[in-house]
């Protein structure tokens, strides 16, 4: 254990160009360069890790963000390397496809759990255990979302690995049979790996595409609309979320597994 927390203490600064203590003890995690830009010029604070794999910043509240990338690759490995911190607490504002005529593009989703499709969680702990999120934390963001007027959806999503599947009637057909409400390719893998390392997680998904449907497969051009329209508050949303959990100083996590 010792091994694996010294290896973290090395990699969190080589991967992000942020040293350990350069963290706050609350973490957005995000796939996009648009959120951090936007955290950074929100509140006038430095990027680091610019020619790094992941990018970084921290405000002078001590809540940190950080853009890990894509897949469940990415987020095992972040969510390993944030044992060099121990955040409190750590929300991923992460994108997925809509399942559901409930889940339309702009709509929020607080996923209740994830199936773990990816894989990778699979090294962490055997396919029986659930891949679950802080609900207190949940909590947080939930009332966060009312207040700025908007809906959200609970529900399970589905994690997988796959990028190209869209096209695959199989594939499609198992994704209709297990009635998820959405899909994406990390949050299963966020929430396991969270478990494994005892830290605090949630996730706020923003529906960026309805891949069932032919027209409503993700492109370049429906993303730049999509970021348009719900980045902003997708971020603020969460950025409010973490303030107020640092400020209560309440604790998310209850049990010891």
């Amino acid at each position: 254990m010792n091994g694996h927390l010294e290896i973290a203490k090395n990699w969190l600064p080589r991967y992000t160009g942020m040293p350990i203590d350069g963290f706050g003890d609350y973490i957005l995690l995000t796939n996009f360069h648009y959120y951090v830009n936007k955290f950074a010029e929100i509140f006038g604070c430095d990027i680091r890790g610019e020619k790094k794999p992941m990018q970084a910043a921290t405000n002078t509240r001590g809540l940190s963000i950080i853009n890990f990338g894509i897949g469940s690759a990415n987020a095992a490995t972040i969510m390993d390397l944030l044992r060099a911190r121990q955040p409190k607490g750590v929300l991923y504002l992460g994108k997925c496809g809509g399942l559901k005529k409930s889940s339309e593009i702009g709509h929020f989703i607080l996923p209740v759990a994830a199936i773990r499709g990816e894989g990778t969680s699979n090294d962490y702990f055997p396919p029986e255990v659930p891949a679950l999120p802080s609900f207190k934390l949940h909590k947080f963001v939930s009332e966060k979302v009312i207040k700025h007027g908007y809906e959200y959806r609970t529900g399970v999503v589905y994690t997988t690995n796959r990028r190209l599947w869209e096209h695959d009637t199989r594939f499609l057909d198992r994704l209709q049979s297990m009635t998820c409400i959405g899909i994406d390719m990390e949050t299963a893998t966020i929430f396991i790996v969270g478990h494994h390392n005892e830290i605090a997680r949630g996730a706020l998904l923003l529906v960026s595409d309805v891949p069932l449907s032919p027209e409503g497969v993700k492109t370049e051009e429906s993303d730049v609309l999509v970021t348009e329209a719900w980045a902003d508050i997708h971020l603020k949303i969460g950025i409010e979320a973490m303030d107020e959990l640092g400020e209560k100083g309440e604790r998310i996590k209850h049990f010891r597994y």
